[in-house]
């Protein structure tokens, strides 16, 4: 099959809400997964917006078993047991909350350097008729992709360019390039596919022991602490999956260190909308001082989060980590999977849906990509997220440490696994965005007043705590409080 023509997919039955919330907290770990799936109740479901995935199902559940989850490491310190309560609307809300979300009244995307190059992030016909997905997004991809194709930034132009390509050949060069890029693949093209074969091996979110470690008990708090109060996260993430769930963590308690390498900052927009209640220190870990620092603080964290490839070379693996942090919990973000074929090539949501089947079943007049736009992220960040609060309860009473791995394409293969709506039963849906948010939240920062969807779910019993205060890069040192 060439990917110029769309599948026929079936549609097929879906697990019960109870069933994909028990099966997803028995991945995490749960001790209980069916009496955690009770307390949570999501109020709706699919299809809620035109598109033959249940997006809406998807997010609610990943949003509940983070609630729950994180009441859990409450309740082990001594808080009240909690309900967790999910809207979907809210939950389709989240997933489009890069573009819901402004800063002094502005959209986020109005705010970048260069507003234009997310505008070239998308799909492009190739010669051999497929469909190829290239991302602009930050100098150095787009310099990548512009180098191969040896064109200007206008989507004119690298529309023309990469007509001259078959979209295979494409992708290798501008990945070969530092660049990404992903050319489109059927379902079952990529599940034939060594990447594919070793992402649909491997659940949703992998956990795994990978050292011993002491018991670190949860501490009792008092009811006016969140339930991550305490908890020490030193946050090397970058753009949304890994900082969203970082900032979770932080808005539920966590001390949240985030760590930014000076020559690759993620846009100040972008470090407003996920840095809630971080604070944002300077590290890279090529020099020498930096370095020693991050090791210093290591000493003292409870977790480590990065979305980065290569840290090995810096002495910064999670193997090298656990050696001298016993008891550590590493959070590991990859595109297509650390150790399969592709695990040094960098990757973006869009390409994971390209690359999974997920934009050919999704099509229109060509390949297309959820009506939210973004999916893999968001999804990504509230699973890691509830895998972090899994693990800790976990470390309280067993000890070791250990390892969390989320990959945007493996998210993508879950949702898929959820299965198909009819399509003649979503076209006519409102889209994202036509219809009035379910809540907003306005907070002041260092970067003027930022108004997001609200948080997606609510407690029984327990406010949910707001995200706080963003802070600049590097405005803080590179130690604890």
């Amino acid at each position: 099959m060439t990917s110029n023509t769309p599948t026929t997919a079936e549609p097929t039955p879906p697990p019960s809400t109870g069933e994909m919330l028990s099966r997803l907290l028995h991945t995490l770990g749960d001790p209980d997964p069916a009496r955690g799936a009770e307390d949570i109740t999501v109020a709706g479901a699919d299809p809620l917006v035109p598109s033959v995935h249940r997006l809406a199902d998807a997010m609610s559940a990943a949003i509940g078993v983070f609630g729950r989850q994180t009441a859990a490491v409450g309740e082990q310190r001594g808080h009240p047991h909690q309900k967790v309560q999910v809207q979907p609307g809210a939950a389709i809300d989240q997933l489009m909350a890069t573009y819901h979300t402004t800063l002094s009244g502005r959209p986020l995307g109005a705010l970048l350097d260069d507003p234009t190059l997310l505008g070239n992030n998308d799909f492009y016909r190739a010669r051999d008729g497929r469909w190829i997905f290239l991302i602009t997004t930050y100098p150095h991809l787009r310099d990548a992709v512009c180098s191969v194709l040896r064109c200007g930034l206008d989507k004119v132009g690298i529309a023309q360019a990469a007509a001259d390509w078959d979209a295979f050949t494409l992708e290798e060069a501008i990945c070969a390039r530092g660049g990404v890029a992903c050319a489109v693949r059927s379902r079952d093209e990529w599940l034939a596919h060594p990447a594919g074969r070793h992402v649909a091996q491997r659940p949703v979110v992998e956990i795994e022991r990978v050292g011993d470690g002491p018991v670190r008990p949860l501490e009792p708090i008092g009811e006016a602490d969140e339930a991550l109060a305490g908890v020490r996260v030193l946050d090397l993430t970058h753009v949304i999956a890994g900082p969203v769930a970082t900032r979770l963590l932080a808005q539920f308690g966590a001390d949240v260190l985030h760590l930014t390498r000076p020559d690759r900052p993620d846009p100040i927009p972008m470090i407003a909308m996920t840095g809630g209640g971080k604070r944002n220190a300077y590290c890279d870990l090529r020099d020498d001082h930096d370095r020693a620092a991050f090791h210093d603080a290591l000493q003292d964290a409870d977790v480590f989060a990065h979305s980065y490839r290569g840290l090995a070379r810096h002495g910064a693996s999670t193997e090298e980590l656990v050696r001298r942090r016993p008891g550590l919990v590493t959070l590991e973000y990859h595109a297509w999977g650390a150790e399969g074929p592709w695990g040094d090539r960098g990757g973006f949501d869009q390409l994971a849906c390209s690359a999974t089947g997920f934009a050919v079943e999704e099509w229109t007049d060509r390949p297309s990509l959820p009506p939210t736009y973004l999916l893999n992220d968001y999804l990504a960040a509230y699973l890691g997220a509830a895998a972090v609060a899994t693990v800790l309860r976990r470390r309280a009473t067993e000890g070791g440490s250990w390892r969390i791995r989320v990959t945007l394409a493996g998210v993508c293969h879950w949702v898929q696994e959820l299965g198909l709506l009819a399509r003649e039963d979503v076209l006519d849906l409102p889209r994202p965005g036509s219809t009035p948010l379910a809540a907003l939240s306005t907070t002041e920062t260092d970067f003027g007043p930022l108004t997001e969807p609200a948080t997606p779910f609510a407690y029984s019993g327990r406010a949910v705590p707001q995200a706080g205060r963003r802070s600049p890069l590097g405005s803080a040192a590179l130690q604890w409080r």
